[in-house]
Order: C-alpha cells, then structure tokens, then sequence
C-alpha cells in the first residue's frame, strides 16, 4: 500500500506527488472481492505550511503506521486541505486503532467526525 501525496503546487517535495484529483474519483469504495469498504479522514493542522523536511518525515510516519495494519487498502494525503483520508477493510476497533497509531507519531492529528445527537 503505498501512500498518495499530492500537492496544489508543482511538485516539489517528492516524485511521488500527484496533482490533487477528487477522491470520489480515485478512492476505492469496495475489495477486490467486492465488499464494502469503510474510510475516515484526518487533519494534520498546517502541515502544508511546514518545512519540506517536515513534511517528509510526517509522511514517512504515516507510512511506517499504515504498513503495519493490513486492513488499509488506501491512503491518500492532500497537504493543499492538510488532510489525510484512509480507506480500509470494516473490522470492529480497526478505525480507532489507526487513529491511535498515528496520532502516537503525529500528535497533533485529529480525527474528522461528526458529533452524535444527544437525544
């Protein structure tokens, strides 16, 4: 699984960055067995405002998280919104452990989520 980087601006942090296409075009909905996939996204606040240096290394952890859990199918981080969006395979706590992970190597990381309606 490899980790999609892109920027608004020409690339200039790694090859590995990509003009920033829609995700509703790029991210996977579904394995290739056909079951549904879930996602979740998280904002690494100012990132893209960081040193180059920086940024790879925040990178680099992201990937070193993301290769221990085989449940990710894919990764895609957009530093132009600073945002990192994960898809993976659903299994019960495989959200919050991922989460957890990365935000052991990025603490300043945090999970994008709707607040429940207290009824």
């Amino acid at each position: 699984m490899k980790l999609r980087l892109h920027t608004a601006n020409a690339p200039t942090l790694t090859t590995t960055c990509e003009p920033g296409r829609p995700l509703w075009q790029i991210a996977p909905t579904r394995d290739p067995s056909g079951k549904r996939l879930t996602d979740f996204m998280m904002l690494i606040p100012r990132l893209r405002d960081r040193p180059g240096g920086e940024i790879e290394k925040t990178s680099r952890d992201i990937q070193s998280v993301l290769a221990l859990h085989q449940d990710v199918v894919f990764a895609d981080l957009n530093l132009k919104l600073n945002l990192l969006w994960i898809s993976l395979r659903p299994r019960p706590g495989a959200v919050a452990e991922l989460v957890a992970a990365i935000r052991l190597r990025i603490p300043d990381a945090v999970l994008v989520a709707h607040q429940p309606v207290a009824l």
